[in-house]
């Protein structure tokens, strides 16, 4: 018979064991500066340098992986790529050893994930390495890096950002290559938008490198107030974003925080745009979910109220300071519906390419994403940008539809960007303003036939143009349009033109956004953008083939050539010849209809 004091003697050996055992991860724990429970993360921790790291070294990466309460998930270095990013731009490979990551990979929102060992800050969570490998690993920039973006200098005075740099697609599902590596692809979520109006602006959003989707949330459904909420008591790992718009439509990337000191937040550990010096929103986020993937895992994301301003998009970091409002431009649409007037209400940041597409989207949320707008028959949409010291740019527009205006959505944006965009001046419009106006017929409409009462004619005659058109599912209806005969057009061979207003202007050689050197002042810009013909109706026009002299935008016919040599003298940028046809005599009929038509008649007139 076994001693009765044997199995009593073995709990107690069991209960010793696992008390060493808890103590050892006690001690193991202290050690590597990690911690017990997910609040105790080090707030200022030393930088470890990137010398003193050894392969089989373990860590703690901290990041948000639902809520806003950081946790911590283990890694092990493996190594050091030296000068992967660049000259003395280093990057850490550490395989992710936690279950929770080693399944969905490095996630886009982890960007900038403090990476804590021995206590120290060795670096942060910033790029994916491949994106199907069967043992998940992932590259960190090194804490060195990122401060050397923290101590450039921050501009006093607000400057407009430069253009967007040439930055190649990230986030397509295509396999990678072997051994590529790649930040981990900031994933805007659109907030406010539609799944359709998201996709309908995918090919804009991807020729300017910015992965968008529509999978994202708001909780602030006002325009950006005038100063930004009380800086919430950021901590490393706490979830951050940077937007492109905010209020009622949001556009947002998130990330994570990766240091604080004092007022200032270093975050991402790559770049955002890589814009360089900036002025982006910095929102504050909550994470509703993160979506694994073989292709680009994300987390999913409530963007919060604007708490800072992000002025620097570095190679290594975004860093920025707490409590200042960026300079942001107003939107406003208003679209009236059966019930209420609806409106709109978003601010856009200063980027030549990017802001012409956002605002595209809030006016296409506008009209394509409302259960009661009542635009099926079709839509006049009004512009106002103003300026600052300058008088406003108008321009009406027709759609036929919803349908009609996704159609024309590129045409629109580009249009747009010619009021956001110019050689000549940092300026950037103060409001944008837009109103959708409901029509009760469709404005398409054909025209069928002009004809002009004769080819021959002496001055003082009078010549009538018949044209013939349809509206949308109706009759034929007739327009007689008489023109005079002027003496001074004796002796000329002429044309008579029935154009659109966008086809006349390429006719008569007026350009929409014309080379630097013909105007020379931003005031001159927008006069030329208010001088373009209007696209709604059609212009009958009469024409006369010439050699055009253009000094800047004044356009002279036939100039001496004795004129014409001093002028090119003076100033041979400022000065071109071209031929084309001059306009002797226009109007403007059926406005409120939208052909896609031009016809050319001759017409003598005799001496």
């Amino acid at each position: 018979m076994r001693d009765p004091d044997h199995r009593g003697n073995r709990q107690n050996k069991t209960a010793r064991s696992h008390w060493r055992t808890a103590l050892s991860a006690l001690v193991v724990a202290w050690t590597l500066g990690g911690s017990l429970s997910a609040s105790a993360q080090p707030a200022e921790a030393a930088a470890l340098p990137l010398d003193d790291l050894k392969p089989g070294m373990t860590g703690e990466v901290w990041t948000v992986f639902q809520g806003r309460q950081p946790e911590p998930f283990s890694v092990e270095v493996t190594g050091i790529v030296r000068n992967a990013i660049g000259p003395g731009k280093s990057l850490i490979v550490c395989k992710l050893t936690d279950p929770r990551v080693q399944n969905m990979g490095a996630v886009s929102g982890m960007s900038g994930s403090p990476l804590y060992i021995g206590g120290k800050l060795a670096g942060v969570l910033s790029y994916q390495l491949q994106r199907f490998e069967t043992v998940r690993y992932a590259g960190f920039t090194p804490i060195a890096d990122m401060m050397e973006v923290a101590r450039l200098p921050i501009p006093s005075t607000v400057t407009p950002p430069p253009p967007l740099p040439f930055r190649p697609i990230e986030g397509k599902a295509e396999s990678a290559a072997v051994g590529d590596f790649s930040p981990l692809t900031p994933v805007f979520t659109g907030s406010g938008i539609a799944p359709n109006v998201a996709s309908i602006l995918q090919p804009q959003f991807e020729a300017l490198g910015l992965s968008v989707v529509a999978l994202g949330g708001n909780l602030e459904t006002d325009a950006a107030p005038a100063a930004p909420s009380p800086p919430p008591p950021l901590r490393p790992g706490d979830a951050v974003a940077v937007a492109l718009a905010v209020g009622s439509i949001t556009f947002s990337g998130t990330g994570t925080v990766s240091r604080v000191e004092g007022d200032r937040v270093l975050a991402f550990g790559h770049p955002m745009l890589n814009l360089g010096l900036a002025e982006l929103p910095m929102v504050s986020v909550e994470i509703v979910a993160i979506l694994p993937s073989q292709a680009t895992s994300f987390k999913v994301a409530n963007a919060g109220p604007v708490i800072g301003t992000i002025n620097q998009d570095r190679l290594s970091a975004v860093y920025g300071e707490l409590g200042r409002m960026p300079a942001l431009i107003p939107v406003v649409v208003e679209l009236p519906t059966r019930q209420q007037r609806r409106t709109l209400n978003f601010s856009v940041v200063k980027q030549p390419q990017i802001t012409p597409v956002i605002v595209a989207a809030g006016v296409a949320q506008a009209v394509l994403g409302s259960n009661e707008a009542g635009l099926a028959q079709g839509f006049r949409l009004r512009t106002t940008v103003a300026y600052p010291s300058e008088a406003p740019v108008q321009a009406s527009q027709l759609f036929a539809g919803p349908q009609g205006f996704a159609q024309g959505l590129g045409e629109f944006t580009r249009d747009l960007n010619l009021c956001l965009f110019n050689p000549y001046a940092k300026a950037f419009p103060s409001r944008i303003d837009f109103l959708v106006e409901p029509l009760e017929l469709n404005p398409l409409a054909v025209l069928e036939q002009v004809q002009v009462s004769r080819t021959m004619a002496a001055p003082g005659d009078e010549v009538s143009v018949t044209l013939n058109w349809r509206r949308f599912q109706a009759d034929r209806t007739r327009e007689v349009v008489r023109i005079p005969i002027s003496p001074e057009w004796a002796g000329k061979s002429l044309e008579v033109v029935v154009a659109t207003g966008r086809l006349l202007d390429e006719l008569t050689g007026r350009q929409r956004n014309p080379p630097a050197g013909q105007v020379r002042s931003f005031s001159d810009y927008l006069a030329n953008l208010r001088a373009v013909r209007s696209n709604e109706g059609l212009y009958v026009a009469v024409l006369e083939e010439t050699s055009l002299f253009i000094d800047q935008q004044a356009v002279t016919a036939d100039l001496p050539g004795s004129l014409e040599r001093i002028a090119h003298g003076s100033d041979d940028s400022r000065f071109q010849r071209c031929l084309a046809l001059a306009p002797l005599w226009e109007q403007r009929v059926l406005e409120n209809q939208l052909f896609n038509d031009r016809v050319r008649r001759p017409l003598r007139v005799a001496e």
